[in-house]
């Protein structure tokens, strides 16, 4: 069932023609396609970006400017070529708490802090646990995933300035006609040319429409201006007034306090959502590793973001569905949708304020029904009930409350599941040897099966020599330690004489240490075949 899980999983994402091989150049044909995914995937970061500044009670240029910075850093140094990282709502739905109380130059400060605790996770190599997320996490992670992007796109459908109010009537149906027109070029254009990447091309096609004839529909404008500037060097620590009129962030302990459960909370969202994407896109594109220099990349990029007047950020799985669709595959796409999002805003916020907000939800509607899992709706019925509870309770707790929580429940539901499998498999075969009772245990021997494993011995009936065979099992921890002296006692009371056998090497160092085993090295110096356990003396001897 496990391997039928993986097999869906990779039938879904896995497309040839997805895939950059090694001894691919960067032909001039490779280098425009780079490009046009990249320009694609910046008309995509304009909304997004704007959307997650208000959501995190900010100035619109810090959601802007964050998204070029992050992006453009991690495009350069990060684990994953073809991954795109800015501004997100995952994030941002944390830091409007710390905006609220403090103001946006601790926010900074607190990104500065995220930036340095990734750089710190990078350097530690604990990237390489994001191997223990089990592929029906990652299955519910990408459907969550993929309803939370459907419902920001949600916004896009109220009325400009008014957020308690609906499109209703003709701007409704003009919207939605739009947005199903966009959807309709990017599946259909692909079948008659790739010259253009399809998003790019319905963009093109419907803010042409829009902007001809004057249609009333919301555009990147109405949501507000992204004209700026270069961002400049910004020290959010120190006294007097900072940014937008907020007190700047006093270089203190004080201060230090206030900041550091914000910056672990957005330091583990960061990573969690960043290393889920990289593997989601190696997979996409046959890339394997890179899981320390990512969160390298994302530090790296939130600290100097952070001194930039930038609200921090992370890998974003709808912009890099995006541009790896589009073609995007190298680090070109990712610096040249960085770079063009700076381009926008130092000198064609104009042009791009004009695009209709209808285009850009079309081609987030794309990506939603591009991530979404749908072979996973169909193998439900066929994989184990806790594969498929999991897959359903990591979708929901990513739509109600966000990745990190949705991980972490999802990974925890799985090792007490495994935990209890594992428990299950304890049982003995026993039989007769030299006047005793030999019991061949089989099973991991750890505190889920300790219960059971005691349960196993028949003391009151047994001989005086019990031998207990362990080369079908592991002691694992200090339960199965205590589960092996409850047995030694229970026949020290009855005066018998307990033998354990065939402790593999790891397991004979686990009781040495513990103090529960005394063996003369030179007995059995490489391999301990066998070891005696005295009830009466607490003694146990090599054989």
């Amino acid at each position: 069932m496990a391997r039928a899980l993986l097999a869906s999983f990779a039938n879904r994402i896995e497309r040839p023609d997805l895939r950059l091989s090694p001894n691919d150049e960067l032909t001039p044909s490779r280098i425009k396609t780079e490009l046009l995914s990249g320009l694609t995937v910046a008309l995509a970061l304009v909304p997004e970006a704007v959307a997650f500044a208000f959501v995190a009670g900010v100035h619109p240029l810090v959601g802007l400017y964050a998204a070029f910075m992050v992006g453009l850093i991690t495009a350069v140094i990060g684990g994953r070529p073809g991954m795109i990282s800015g501004a997100t709502g995952a994030l941002a739905v944390v830091m409007v708490a710390l905006v609220a109380q403090h103001g946006v130059e601790y926010l900074f400060a607190t990104v500065v802090l995220m930036g340095l605790l990734q750089v710190f996770a990078g350097v530690m190599h604990w990237g390489k646990f994001i191997r223990l997320v089990p592929h029906p996490v990652m299955l519910g992670f990408v459907n969550g995933l993929a309803i939370v992007i459907f419902l920001a796109q949600m916004t896009q459908f109220k009325e400009p300035g008014n957020a308690d109010a609906w499109l209703s009537g003709t701007s409704l149906y003009m919207m939605l006609g739009l947005v199903g027109l966009t959807m309709l070029i990017i599946w259909g254009l692909p079948k008659l040319t790739s010259i253009i990447p399809a998003p790019l091309a319905g963009i093109g096609v419907v803010a042409g429409l829009v902007i001809a004839f004057g249609i009333d529909v919301p555009t990147v404008g109405d949501m507000a201006s992204i004209k700026g500037g270069l961002p400049s060097f910004h020290n959010p620590f120190g006294t007097g007034e900072g940014l937008y009129g907020t007190a700047l962030a006093p270089f203190t302990l004080e201060t230090l306090w206030i900041i550091l459960p914000y910056a672990v909370i957005l330091a583990a969202i960061g990573l969690i959502e960043s290393l889920l994407t990289l593997n989601l896109v190696g997979e996409m594109t046959g890339q394997r590793g890179g899981a320390s220099q990512e969160c390298i990349a994302q530090g790296a990029s939130n600290v100097i973001t952070g001194f930039f007047g930038g609200m921090g950020g992370c890998a974003m799985i709808g912009q890099s569905m995006i541009n790896v669709r589009s073609g995007g595959r190298t680090r070109i796409a990712g610096i040249a949708a960085a770079l063009f999002l700076l381009l926008f805003i130092v000198v064609a916020s104009s042009w791009i304020e004009m695009i209709p907000l209808a285009a850009l939800v079309g081609v987030m509607f794309m990506v939603v029904i591009g991530t979404f899992a749908w072979n996973s709706l169909k193998i439900l019925r066929r994989v184990p009930r806790t594969d498929a509870f999991v897959i359903l309770l990591v979708t929901a707790v990513t739509v109600a409350e966000d990745l990190a929580v949705a991980v972490v429940v999802g990974v925890i539901v799985s090792a007490l599941a495994y935990a209890w499998n594992a428990a299950a498999r304890i049982h003995a075969v026993t039989r007769e040897e030299d006047g005793g009772k030999v019991y061949d245990v089989e099973g991991p021997l750890f505190f889920g099966s300790a219960e059971g494993f005691i349960e196993l011995f028949d003391v009151k009936n047994d001989p005086e020599l019990v031998v207990i065979e362990f080369a079908r099992s592991r002691v694992v921890d200090q339960s199965a330690l205590q589960a092996i002296e409850a047995v030694a006692a229970k026949y020290e009371a009855l005066g018998k004489k307990v033998q354990l056998r065939h402790l593999s090497r790891d397991c004979h160092d686990l009781l040495t240490k513990a103090g529960h085993l005394m063996v003369d090295s030179d007995d059995d110096p490489d391999y301990e075949v066998a070891v005696d356990y005295s009830v009466k003396t607490g003694i146990l001897g090599g054989h």
